[in-house]
């Protein structure tokens, strides 16, 4: 008997974009478009009498805008995700970008195109994976991905590769190293949790931060201002070639990926137009495969909550060369993906609540006898 689709209410000022959205959702036959509304005030009026699994919210409409909508949503409706969409002005994503700090579980940016076809094309690929990551039949924001369900590529794929690597990195036969980088990769509800994390963490921590957020281009300078000013951290979108600072932040920029290099001796920062991993550009990947390579095992590695599995490949290369690796528990994780992926693996060292991961790394980069 198949299960009930996931119940979902589109909410925009254009009746094009609303039109356009409910296409492409209802081409997936688990996702039903339950309602449209032409405004906050219309959507919150709807929800009183309808059920609703997932709620798309414009950033900028009239009447009520996307954030005072959000504000009433999460007071009224708290199990209900909100997934915001922006057109790609810098009101709108600096909207968008205070809107996951305070909650949205994610963002998708409103199609460029003149063509229905494909915008319905582009939205259909956006949102569907991101409903489906965050919608549940009982409308809780929670939705957990089994560790059966969850597929690690290539030479990784069997229990028994993934039971001797977690033998090989457990923690009591590997050689310490104080950190000399810390990196995060995250992706659904990743905003809030680095909103929740980076305060917690010493502005003076020794060590360079570099951050993968999945997040379209335009978005993330914002993010990287969001970050600085919750933080007190010096916070950066990273650039090429850029020197590696102590006490400094570097951002992911969004559609291109952010790895670490080395030039005259000197780590520094690398923006690469690689094809995307995992269908991300910016990919967790690339940033973990190359801290693995240039720092090896004083590498840290936090995996925050997000959808899918990217970062898994460069978890393996953080592991093998002794780095070390923190993953979000499932309880505290909008999508149980990305960490799930890491710990079904045998790879996380610790699996802790967001609530406790800056602690563990505040321990980690005290100075050890």
């Amino acid at each position: 008997m198949s299960s009930a689709p996931i119940r979902v209410l589109v909410v925009d000022d254009s009746a094009v974009i609303r039109g356009l959205i409910s296409k492409a959702l209802e081409q997936d036959p688990d996702i039903l478009v339950a309602g449209t509304a032409m405004n906050g005030e219309c959507a919150l009026s709807w929800m009183k009498s309808h059920p609703v699994d997932v709620v798309i919210l414009d950033v900028e409409m009239p009447v009520m805008d996307g954030l005072t909508a959000l504000k009433e949503i999460q007071k009224r409706f708290p199990d209900i995700p909100v997934i915001m969409a922006s057109g790609l002005t810098s009101k709108g994503a600096e909207t968008t970008v205070k809107a996951l700090s305070l909650g949205a579980v994610g963002c998708v940016a409103k199609p460029q195109t003149s063509s229905a076809a494909e915008s319905i094309r582009v939205l259909s690929q956006e949102l569907v994976m991101m409903i489906k990551g965050v919608g549940s039949k009982s409308t809780k924001l929670r939705k957990t991905i089994p560790t059966s369900e969850i597929h690690v590529t290539n030479q990784y794929k069997t229990n028994k590769t993934n039971t001797q690597k977690k033998t090989l990195f457990s923690k009591n036969i590997k050689f310490y190293k104080q950190p000399e980088v810390l990196v995060i990769g995250t992706s659904t509800g990743g905003p809030k949790a680095l909103a929740e994390l980076l305060p917690q963490i010493p502005i003076d921590l020794p060590i360079p931060i570099l951050i993968v957020q999945h997040m379209p281009p335009g978005f993330t300078e914002i993010l990287a201002a969001h970050i600085q000013k919750d933080s007190g951290r010096t916070t950066v979108e990273a650039k090429h070639n850029e020197p590696l600072e102590s006490h400094k932040t570097y951002v992911a920029p969004g559609g291109s990926h952010l790895l670490i290099g080395e030039q005259n001796g000197q780590k520094v920062t690398l923006i690469s137009q690689d094809p995307p991993e995992h269908f991300c550009r910016p990919s967790v990947n690339p940033l973990f495969r190359s801290a693995a390579e240039h720092f090896g095992c004083a590498t840290l590695a936090v995996m925050l909550t997000g959808m899918g599995e990217d970062g898994i490949e460069g978890s393996f290369d953080i592991a093998r060369s002794g780095g070390t690796i923190i993953a979000q528990d499932e309880a505290s994780s909008v999508v149980w993906g990305m960490p799930a992926a890491v710990v079904g693996s045998g790879l996380a060292d610790k699996v802790l609540p967001l609530s406790e991961i800056a602690a563990e790394i505040r321990s980690h980069c005290l100075v050890r006898a």
